[in-house]
């Protein structure tokens, strides 16, 4: 499910990144944490085929794009955006460590801590009372403020939430941030449709759905 920093929009009525599917449907995908819609950009291995993160002006777009609060006016150089895919390869790692029960790697948390000690950024409120951002953002103070917001998110009450798309071809990792806790698919109108039409089909021939 490849979205370049080009097809994200954003939409001030629902949280979230808008993503398109390979045939260039548009659904949004809401990870639940601005550190989980930086996954969305790509990542080691495999995860190298959705590679967004090509040029300093894709993070400030992702940026831009990010439930961060709006206006904010981002300088990356080609260093930070080196480290910008470290950061997020590490975080990829440790939340795949953290859905699957596994230990997390020293080095990815080394990583991870390194950034969140960075100097965040600087938020500052206007004359009207609204929410703005200090001027002289770069791109440290944006990969401090991803790291932290996974340490919280990690370390927090919701935790226990954070999954992967139930989907067996989707791998696209958010918190279940819901009342009820039961969601189970990165979108309804991407995976969760698909799987109701699986199981349509298989309820027809009268075998299981796959990943049912």
């Amino acid at each position: 499910m490849k979205a370049s920093a080009r097809e994200w929009a954003s939409d001030p009525a629902a949280p979230g990144l808008v993503l398109h599917t390979p045939e260039g449907r548009p659904y949004r995908f809401d990870a639940g944490a601005l550190c989980l819609e930086l996954l969305t950009t790509g990542g080691p291995g495999s995860y190298g085929r959705h590679e967004a993160l090509d040029e300093p002006d894709a993070l400030v777009a992702w940026a831009q794009r990010s439930r961060l609060t709006p206006g904010l006016e981002l300088s990356v150089s080609e260093a930070e955006l080196g480290a910008a895919r470290a950061v997020r390869d590490a975080l990829l790692r440790l939340t795949l460590a953290r859905v699957h029960d596994l230990t997390p790697d020293e080095a990815d948390l080394a990583t991870l801590n390194t950034a969140a000690a960075g100097p965040p950024l600087v938020p500052r409120m206007t004359r009207d009372g609204g929410r703005a951002w200090a001027p002289g953002a770069t791109g440290t103070g944006l990969l401090s403020a991803v790291a932290r917001d996974a340490v919280e998110l990690f370390t927090g009450p919701y935790a226990h939430r954070i999954r992967e798309c139930g989907s067996p071809d989707c791998s696209l990792l958010f918190v279940d941030t819901s009342r009820p806790g039961h969601r189970r698919w990165c979108a309804m109108e991407r995976c969760g449709n698909r799987h109701k039409a699986r199981a349509h089909r298989a309820r027809g021939r009268g075998t299981p759905a796959p990943g049912a």
